[in-house]
């Protein structure tokens, strides 16, 4: 019998940024969290306040790291938790799109497919097959490709798997989109088309070689 290794992890979106709220285009660039940002973190700290975490993740942009000390605060437990900055762990990289109107930027991207808005075109060719449309997209040529994302952020996970030990819980606090591709690429059918929210909580369980999703973008209990 082969023995694995079982992580649990709460994965949470960080909370509001100006460029969240501005729509705009925010991977690799960063911003600030607004004053609703400071509450979503506030609220994710209190509902997982109760988990005595081993480690804690994030991004290295600056916006999930503040997110991540929030959170940490309102943990009893914070003295004996570990941090970690990974930036496998980031956004996607949308390249010359950064920091554009999100609108204006699904509209050129859509273009090549005859569906300009991000919604449509998100429907009908999937959050994968959408990165290989910004990437080509990109009059640079340096956003990310799926095969780009997934090889970053699968080093990511083999990086905390190194990290962490059986039975561990941990908190990661990462970006919409790539919280959202994880969910769409391991259990497809918990993810209906909505954003993930700022704030939300999405309850991992990482093993050896697998990805287990048992809830995807919750506000409410944990």
């Amino acid at each position: 019998m082969i023995f694995l290794a079982k992580v649990t992890a709460y994965m949470v979106r960080h909370g509001q940024t100006y460029l969240n709220l501005y729509n705009k285009i925010q991977g690799w660039i960063d911003s600030p969290l607004t004053e609703k940002g400071i509450q979503d973190a506030k609220s994710a700290g209190e509902r997982l306040s109760k988990i005595n975490f081993t480690a804690a993740f994030s991004s290295d942009s600056g916006r999930a790291i503040d997110t991540a000390k929030i959170i940490l605060r309102a943990n009893p437990h914070n003295m004996n938790i570990v941090s970690y900055q990974y930036p496998e762990l980031r956004e996607q990289f949308h390249g010359y799109f950064e920091g554009n109107d999100t609108n204006q930027m699904w509209q050129f991207v859509g273009e090549q497919v005859k569906t300009t808005s991000e919604a449509k075109v998100l429907k009908e060719f999937g959050l994968e097959r959408a990165r290989d449309l910004i990437h080509h997209a990109d009059l640079y040529n340096q956003a990310e490709n799926n095969d780009m994302f997934w090889k970053r952020l699968d080093r990511g996970f083999d990086k905390i798997r190194k990290t962490t030990h059986d039975g561990d819980k941990i908190l990661i606090v990462s970006h919409g989109m790539t919280i959202r591709s994880v969910v769409d690429r391991y259990a497809p059918k918990l993810d209906l088309g909505k954003a993930t929210e700022n704030g939300s909580v999405t309850k991992l369980i990482i093993s050896d070689d697998d990805i287990q999703v048992e809830y995807f973008n919750n506000l409410g209990e944990v």
